[in-house]
């Protein structure tokens, strides 16, 4: 959420971040709504200085054993106007919140600023897309052939877009979700935290899912609780309405969970075998930092992420987001595209975003300076290290063998055995 004060007093810029996300939001309701807000403080506070004058009035004039008939009526009328106006205040206030809850974060600086995904730029490539002297299976091919996927029987048990995998299929899956978290959790220096997989309407609010993508999104209705979208939402909140030390920064998590969602507006994407479902298993970085910290620790989480499909031997490509294709909090952020040979095109397998202080301030979450100064909003970032549905298609299409078999790389094959 963006500061109402910044909002206030950078509100051409803050309409210029609105326009490249390519968000609709009322921005001149909530700036005239903040406008008489601050006139109905300012006119609430010289009656509180009346009424205090009063009171000063009655208790001289009661020492004296003067009449003070008059003097109560008249703060009575003024204790009245007063009431009325804090519930005028309180009104504008939930009517200001809710326009500023659909305000996006503000694209950073350097992002570009495009309408439509034609700007984003491909930063850098590794890794060469695999020739093959055959012609290579497509995943759903091999994975019928091998018995390791279904996607008939995960249809019956639930409904479309719900996979089964099978015997090694499975292995596989399991295999990839440890060798990813030892990873992260033993070369790059995150803590491993396993959380809930259903949250509260406030987790969901907090980084930043709610109100915008409600439909998206997978709710249990008699008790307000979502099957989370992914392990940002419960991994970021452990620290919501929480004041760190410096000291403890940068805090770093990995995680891994299934993830929900029903891709509501995915209407016209791919959607054909394992490129879209709405059950997923996902391993996720979390990073709470010190503000000059931020960039840099996208760049690095970036890197983290990058190592996974080298180790896969996944050829990919890093593209640095533009505006509109950036999260609803995102300020700036990469994809990282894995190529599939016999699909012949390029999967997202991970997103890594820098939110800047928009999500913490949603949360709450802040840290103590060493010097003793005051507490500010942390910054928080976020990726996929990585998502295993696209990586599992990417993985079996790229190596597979012209016998239609797979011969997995070096860094997983311990994890399989």
């Amino acid at each position: 959420m963006l500061d109402l004060k910044f909002i206030r007093e950078n509100p051409d810029r803050v309409r210029r971040g609105i326009e490249a996300k390519g968000a609709k939001v009322d921005l001149d309701r909530l700036l005239t709504l903040d406008q008489e807000r601050r006139k109905l403080i300012q006119e609430v506070e010289s009656l509180k200085k009346e009424r205090n004058l009063a009171n000063d009035q009655i208790a001289q004039k009661k020492a004296q054993k003067a009449p003070v008939d008059d003097l109560l009526s008249s703060m009575k009328t003024i204790s009245q106007k007063i009431e009325e106006i804090d519930k005028q205040v309180g009104d504008k206030d939930k009517l200001i919140c809710s326009i500023n809850t659909y305000i996006p974060n503000i694209p950073y600086e350097t992002v570009t600023v495009s309408k439509d995904p034609t700007g984003n730029k491909v930063v850098r490539k590794w890794g060469e897309p695999k020739k093959f002297g055959f012609n290579p299976l497509t995943h759903e091919e091999l994975g019928k052939k091998l018995g390791w996927l279904s996607f008939e029987r995960g249809s019956k048990v639930t409904g479309s877009a719900f996979p089964v995998y099978e015997g090694k299929g499975a292995r596989l899956e399991r295999g990839l979700i440890n060798f990813m978290v030892d990873l992260h959790a033993k070369k790059h220096g995150y803590e491993e935290v396993w959380v809930p997989h259903l949250v509260n309407r406030a987790s969901m609010f907090g980084t930043g899912q709610l109100p915008k993508m409600e439909e998206d999104m997978y709710k249990l209705k008699e008790d307000d609780y979502f099957l989370i979208p992914t392990a940002e939402v419960p991994v970021t909140n452990l620290f919501r309405d929480e004041i760190l030390s410096e000291k403890e920064l940068p805090k770093k998590r990995v995680s891994y969970t299934p993830c929900f969602r029903r891709e509501a507006g995915s209407y016209g994407k791919e959607t054909k075998g394992l490129a879209r479902v709405h059950q997923f298993d996902k391993v996720e970085l979390v990073k709470i930092v010190k503000p000059d910290q931020g960039l840099n620790e996208l760049e690095s989480l970036v890197k983290d992420a990058e190592e996974v499909l080298q180790l896969l031997e996944i050829p990919y490509r890093v593209v640095e987001l533009c505006s509109v294709e950036l999260s609803f909090a995102g300020a700036k952020g990469y994809d990282l595209e894995a190529w599939a040979p016999a699909s012949e095109r390029w999967f997202e397998v991970s997103s890594c975003t820098w939110f800047g202080d928009f999500q913490a301030r949603r949360m709450n979450i802040r840290f103590k300076p060493a010097g003793g100064q005051k507490s500010e909003f942390v910054h928080t970032l976020n990726g996929s290290g990585v998502a295993l549905a696209r990586t599992v298609l990417c993985l079996l299409e790229n190596c597979q063998t012209s016998k239609g078999e797979v011969e997995f790389p070096k860094a997983l094959k311990p994890y399989l055995d």
